[in-house]
Parts: C-alpha cells; structure tokens; sequence
C-alpha cells in the first residue's frame, strides 16, 4: 500500500461523532449543528480528494458520495448508538460512490486519511469501486451498478430482527436485479431500508428526459414497498424519515430528491457532475471553503506519464472506443437517410460518451434512442430490431457488462438476429475502477452451437484496423462482438516504420496476420496486447532472438493456414488481458492438440485481481512487454 508522509490537508479530527436515537424523530438544535458541521466537512473532503483524481489522470467519481453525506452522517449516527439494532454496513449498489466508503473507513480509524491522498492510485488498495479484503474498512465489494440490493436481501435474510441498509439511486434503481430485489423484499417482509438519492442524472443524461415513463417511487410502491419521499436537503425533514423507516418493520424506500451536487457551482444538477469534479472547480469550490492547504495540494500534482517507449508502434495514440462511433458514421453516410431508417437503430445504455455511440447520435438522431441502465433489455431491443433480413440493431456498452447479457445473446442467436455490438473497456488498460469492471470475460459471448446462426468475436489492435473491421463487418449477418480498449492505442508499423493497417490495408473476417515473420517461435495476441507484444519481439528480435508476432483479430475462428504456420513453430505464446480461465489462450492450446500440433505452449492473460491505475495494470498482471520477453526466453533456453 502507498504510504505517505504528508497530512490530509482538512482537519478530519473536527467531525463530531454524533449519537441518535431512532425512536426520537426529532432533532434537537445541538444535533441539528452538529450534523450540518459535519456534512460540510465531509463534502468538502469528498470535494478534495476526489479532485486528487482528477489531477492524476486517474478519474473516479465525486457527485454521487457528495449528494449521500446527509444520510450517510446520520447512518453512521444510529449505528454508534444501537450497533446491536443494525446491520453497521453502508451497503451502496452505486458502487462508484466509493470515496462514501474510503471516507468513512478513514473516520473510523480503519484507514489513515493520508491514504486518501492516493485516491485511485495504482497500487493504493483504493480502486474505483470499493473491494473487500483489499481496503481497510471496507466491509462489502459493490460489483457493478445496480447489483446490491438482491445480494443485501440475503444480508436481511441472515439477520433476523436487524435493519439493513443499501444505499441507491435512480440510476441503479434501472437495472431489472432491483425489480427482481423488490419483489423478494415484499414478499418476505424483510428489514431492508433502501435510502436512494433520486437527483434525475445519470451519466449521458437525465433520467426524465430519456425514460419519461420512469418514476423510482412509483415502481417501488408497485412492487409494494412503502415509500417516504422528500427533499434530501432537508434535515430535519430526511431524519424523521429515516427514523420512521427503522421504527417501522419491512421494506421501506426513503427516497430523496435533490439536484446532483448541491451547492458546488458550475456542477450543480449537471451529468457532468456525475464524474470526478474537474481541478477547476474544485479549487474554485475549496477556495469558496477557505481550504487553502487543500488548494495547494491539488496544485501541486504531477499527473503521471507513462514514460516507456514502444517499439515497433507509432506515435499516433486513438481511442478506438471513439473510433468505433466514427466508422459507424462513416458507413451510415454512404446509404440514404430512408434507408437508414428504415435499416438500423441504434440502442444506447446511458454510456454513450463512453462507448463511441455519441458520434453516432450527434450525426444521425433520427435512428438513435437514448435509454436507461438496461442492459440486457437494450440488447434484446437491438436484437428484435436486427430480426428481420437486412436490419441492423446496434448496441454499445462496456465489456464488464456483457456477462450480464448472456441469455438475451443466447435467444438473439436463436432468433437469427443481426446485432453489431460494441463492448468498450475491454481488458484491463486503463481501469482505475479495477476488477468489478474489467472487461475479461468477453469469450463467453461465442456461447452458441458449432450449428448456431453466425457469432464472431472481433478485437481491432488501432484505430486503423478498428475502421476497417467495422467496414467489412457491418453489414454482415449474425450477431458481431466488437472490442475496444477505455485506453488510447498506437498505430501499429510493418517492419520498414509504415502504418501496417493504413489506406491499403482491407479486413478479412477469420483471418489472422503476420506481424512480424520468425523461425524460433510465434506470439499470439490481439487488442491493446499486440502493441506491447510487438515491443517485446522488436526488442527480442534486437538481442538476436528470431520471435514472431501473429494478430488474431478474429477471436473466435481457426484460421487453418495460420495454425499450421505456428503449429510447427518452435513455440506458441499467447498473451492476451482476458481472463487466463477464459480466454484466447484457454482455447488455443486446444485447437493446436486437435490438428496434431505440439509447439511448446505458454499462455500468459489477466489472473489475478487488480492494483488501481491505468497502465499499471499490465505489469501487475505479468502482460507488459518485459514480462513477455522474460517468458518467450524460458521457452526458447
């Protein structure tokens, strides 16, 4: 863990543990004080050293831990006063609002508040989301958006006579676990008080505006849980709400309603502000506060570079994520505005900034829909759309979420639906957020029968490649996963410095592609992999080791030519950021027995939960470019 030697520049020692009683809904004018004293300093400090973040490079999350302090201050004082009443976890299906977590394990003295000062660090044990076992004081992993509340039903179940909380949201509430979450809820009358933050922003938009439909009490009380709504700002008022929901047994939803970030000007009820707040406004809000020494630190970051010079890949870094909208686009240009809308609609799950989709909406509207955090019910969307001959649903999200959409690809396949799918944020490069959203498990989306309507798995290595397979697969029947990286990627360069993928280049479905030719063995990779395993064979190819590279863009089918050319090989390294369980790798070796094939095999992929950080991801994991070459010289001695 990063240690450091440098004081959390706000005093956490003022906050003022305060005791409540929940059978006294009223707070007398000394509680009152003391509350408001300390949420200030709490959303301030939440304000700072989320700003760390932002000032590192490393993003992370501050509107949503900002909102909840009221109801986290006053959580945090019914549990000091009846421990033996509750359940002490401040449960929270959002899991982005981990700095909620790390800010309370610090107050509690689980974690010093230096600590904080390393928010989303690598190697800081302070991810994006919070893990238990990794930080200390964190007493839960929140996994993904919306997944809490059916696992905190169990928690209800084995703690009889206990209130158990979960935090929420608007934006989580979306997610169909919640609908499944409420209805067990109900029917088992059990104790879960759920305390959601209703402030109508999610991360492309507002929840009104896309889901006009969509009412968080409304679905609630459908499902028959009580429901106590009001103005999350109001104290007096949020107090005796939750104090009636702890007095009265079963399922309650205390509902609050505020604008995102009360109170931080420039951020207040915008998307922007379900993101870190950006160094310019924290300061200009920590300023507004008096936090001087705060200022200072946040002016004093150095954002780290990563300073390692790869060989063998330009120096023109893209975001294929964003490429993926761009060639999109450029495909859609060429056919008629009837066409298109007639032909293709575009399915998007509240990430469409992240997922490249945005460029699609900017340029085409009329064939866009903009909808909640639903993943499979999107994706299926897409797929009804795609069932007819000729139609094309389109659907984006990030790769953490696709093993959420299992059974919904399992019944568009069944259905001869034709889905051209982006999942961004594959791997592990760039992922603060850490394990709960690495994207590794993507090979789970080929899960048809030898005889199935046609899958394809497809993972472009830059931005050249990645407009050339959307070209060639667009219009293409069946179901085509698209992979892309949350991080930049070079140009990858032949042997003589020329864009290997430039205006020549054409992609060809199943193929594979020599990268760099050798006698002694053959690297097998793909994706944001392949320029690292390129760095790794120029460098080894330098030390007179005659190393080969092989692209596998098309994940999912044997090239028969290719596998003979490496079956006979010396030796096959796959080196992939999948999971080593379920991988590219788990499959290969396979492939290679069936033809008769015996080369020395090695596999190297993502094994191991993950250190925070961006591209620091790669070397703890064994993936980076000297951890290649270290394995290629054990197979070749």
């Amino acid at each position: 863990m990063t240690v450091t030697n440098i004081q959390f520049p706000i005093d956490l020692s003022a906050y003022k543990p305060l005791v409540l009683n929940p059978a006294n809904a009223t707070l007398t004018q000394e509680q009152r004080e003391s509350l408001k004293t300390n949420i200030q300093l709490c959303r301030d400090a939440i304000v700072f050293f989320t700003a760390t973040g932002a000032a590192r490079g490393v993003g992370g999350h501050t509107g949503g831990p900002y909102d909840t302090v009221p109801e986290v201050i006053i959580l945090d004082a019914l549990f000091r006063a009846a421990s033996d009443q509750f359940v002490p976890i401040f449960f929270d299906e959002a899991g982005h609002r981990v700095a909620t977590q790390y800010l309370m394990a610090a107050l509690h003295g689980d974690l010093p508040s230096e600590q904080l000062l390393h928010y989303r660090e690598a190697n800081s044990h302070l991810p994006g989301h919070p893990e238990l076992g990794l930080t200390p004081g964190v007493k839960f992993s929140s996994g993904r958006l919306g997944h809490m509340w059916p696992y905190v039903n169990g928690v209800a179940i084995a703690n009889p006579g206990k209130v158990v909380f979960c935090l929420g949201s608007d934006g989580s509430q979306q997610e169909g676990n919640d609908a499944e979450a409420a209805r067990l809820a109900v029917a088992q009358h059990l104790n879960v008080k759920l305390i959601i933050d209703d402030n109508d922003v999610t991360i492309a938009g507002h929840p009104s505006k896309y889901l006009p439909g969509f009412s968080v009490a409304k679905t609630l009380e459908g499902h028959g849980l009580k429901v106590l709504e009001g103005d999350g700002e109001d104290l007096d008022d949020l107090y005796r709400r939750i104090c009636e929901a702890v007095t009265t047994p079963g399922p309650i939803a205390i509902i609050n309603k505020r604008p995102m970030c009360p109170g931080i000007k420039g951020l207040e009820g915008s998307t922007h502000g379900h993101d870190v707040i950006s160094v310019e406004l924290a300061i200009q809000y920590l300023e507004s506060r008096q936090q001087t020494a705060a200022v200072e630190y946040i002016k004093s970051i150095q954002k780290p570079k990563q300073t390692y010079t790869f060989l063998g890949s330009s120096n023109k870094w893209d975001a294929n994520r964003n490429v993926f909208g761009d060639a999109v686009v450029a495909v859609l240009s060429r056919i008629s505005e009837a066409e298109r809308k007639q032909k293709v609609r575009v399915i998007d799950s509240d990430l469409e900034g992240s997922c490249g989709l945005k460029k699609i909406h900017d340029a085409y509207p009329e064939i866009f829909i903009s909808s909640g955090i639903m993943e499979r019910g999107n994706f299926s969307a897409a797929a009804g759309f795609g069932m007819e001959p000729g139609k094309q649903g389109i659907f984006a999200t990030f790769s953490a979420f696709l093993e959420m959409c299992i059974s919904e690809i399992t019944m568009a396949r069944l259905n001869y639906s034709n889905v051209l799918c982006h999942f961004s944020h594959a791997g592990i490069d760039d992922m603060a957020d850490n394990t709960c959203h690495f994207g590794l498990n993507n090979m789970f989306a080929d899960n048809g029968l030898d005889d199935g309507y046609e899958t394809r798995l497809y993972f472009p290595s830059d931005a050249n490649q990645m407009k050339a397979c959307v070209e060639a697969v667009f219009f293409a029947p069946g179901l085509r996963f698209i992979f892309s990286t949350r991080s930049k990627v070079p140009n990858i360069l032949d042997k003589n410095g020329h864009e290997l993928f430039g205006s020549d280049y054409k992609f060809v479905p199943g193929k594979d592609e020599v990268i760099r030719e050798g006698t002694q063995g053959y690297i097998i990779s793909f994706g944001e992999a392949l320029y690292r395993a390129l760095d790794a064979v120029e460098r080894l190819q330098q030390e007179g080791l005659d190393v080969g590279l092989i692209n596998k863009p098309t994940l999912n089918v044997i090239d028969e030519e290719m596998m003979a050319k490496i079956g006979n090989a010396p030796f096959a390294l796959v080196v992939e950021s999948f999971n080593r369980r379920t991988g590219l790798g788990s499959r290969f070796g396979s492939w290679l027995l069936e033809r008769g094939f015996t080369p020395k095999y090695a596999h190297l992929g993502t094994h191991q939960e993950g250190c925070g950080g961006l591209w620091e991801q790669f070397p703890h994991q064994g993936i980076d470019p000297v951890s290649i070459i270290n394995k290629v010289k054990d197979l070749v001695r």
